[in-house]
């Protein structure tokens, strides 16, 4: 398995592994920050990984999407050196183009190229109108970036995607829907867990990155009809420096929290009456289901998976993106209707154990590899038999 960050594949490696199918996962991680998992399971680069990461802490955007190219080149050709026979190979998008080669030819692998957000084009273009439509300069997707990702949708056996959002995506850019196989992840229900409301406060709560593509301007634009005393709004995650300019707008209007250790966040959610998640397009937002575990109904748009985790109007709202008034609208339902807040609370927390976690997510994608090498067999038998047909 071969994955530069932590992601959700971290998640999936410790089952894999617990399962005892992984044979190795390489990553770009040092490998004291891959936790769960046994070291000689773990292959590492993290060289440039901490390097792209340190600028980014140290305010260096420029540097660390300098540093994406090299990233991405330079670790798939170390893993596509290293990798040890498998039988079935799984790359993060854009990272293994020539490891899914060698995978494919040394090994006959079955390739699994999977994708977390929306098809690469899809999301050029409606980041491209966000930005157009908010007056701000884009900066579109590294088109070296784009080539690579459509090689391997194109090349690799399988397309992992973590919700039918995405899977619409692909097929309106023209990928076979038989190629795509769509598997929402999961979410730690230990680590994310409900504790006691300390107030009585209607408040919204926002987790992830601040930055356009997560429509954070929607969300406020949305909190800021209600007076301060009726609604108050936490933030919680990194702001990108776009974001900075779409907040001063609203200033006084929110809690800005910058980031909180992700085993922490729990006491976060919990003293939350929703959680509002406005985004223009991801793949899956974790952060629904994290919400939902701490017992709080969610707002949230279309293009964020939000229809893989829960009915629209029992444990929360799916609303068009870019739309204020619906957002608004649902606040106002959930603050004037507390019986409504506690019973889509309540809703949020059975359906979200009802998915059965990261064990679930693991057992799905494992079945997706054996019908997928049973697939490869049976396309490998069928080639032979018109050979020796002919």
């Amino acid at each position: 398995m071969g994955s530069p960050g932590r992601f959700h594949t971290f998640d999936l490696a410790r089952q894999i592994e617990r399962i005892g199918v992984l044979q190795r996962l390489y990553t770009g991680y040092p490998r004291s920050k891959v936790d769960g998992l046994s070291p000689e399971r773990v292959s590492t680069f993290p060289w440039l990984t901490l390097a792209a990461h340190g600028a980014g802490r140290m305010g260096f955007q420029s540097i660390q999407r300098s540093l994406n190219w090299p990233l991405i080149k330079t670790f798939d050709y170390w893993l596509s050196r290293r990798l040890e026979p498998c039988d079935v190979f799984h790359c993060l998008s854009s990272f293994g183009v020539a490891s899914h080669r060698v995978a494919k030819a040394r090994h006959g692998a079955l390739t699994i190229c999977d994708r977390g957000s929306s098809h690469i084009q899809f999301q050029d273009d409606i980041l491209r109108e966000e930005y157009f439509k908010l007056g701000m300069p884009y900066r579109p997707i590294d088109s070296r970036v784009i080539e690579r990702e459509l090689t391997e949708y194109k090349e690799c056996d399988i397309i992992f995607v973590p919700s039918r959002f995405v899977q619409r995506s692909f097929i309106q850019k023209g990928v076979a829907e038989e190629k795509l196989r769509v598997i929402p992840y999961g979410v730690d229900l230990e680590m994310f867990r409900p504790v006691r409301k300390e107030d009585k406060v209607f408040r919204v709560i926002y987790v992830g990155e601040l930055s356009v593509q997560k429509g954070i301007h929607y969300l406020l634009e949305a909190a800021s009809r209600f007076s301060e005393k009726e609604v108050e709004v936490w933030l919680i995650g990194s702001m990108s420096p776009e974001a900075r300019a779409l907040l001063k707008a609203y200033e006084g209007r929110f809690r800005y929290f910058g980031v909180i250790h992700r085993a922490e966040l729990y006491r976060f959610y919990s003293q939350g009456s929703v959680f509002v998640i406005a985004s223009i397009q991801e793949g899956l937002a974790l952060v629904q289901a994290q919400a939902m575990a701490c017992g709080i109904p969610v707002i949230a748009t279309t293009n964020t998976g939000a229809e893989d985790l829960f009915t629209n109007g029992v444990e929360g709202f799916i609303v068009p993106i870019r739309d204020v008034d619906a957002i608004a609208e649902k606040i106002a339902q959930l603050l004037s209707r507390s019986n409504d807040r506690e019973m889509m609370g309540q809703a949020a927390l059975k359906r979200v154990a009802e998915m059965g976690g990261w064990d679930s997510y693991g057992q799905k994608i494992l079945s997706a590899y054996a019908s997928g090498l049973i697939s490869k067999t049976a396309s490998v038998h069928g080639e032979n038999r018109k050979m020796f047909s002919t």
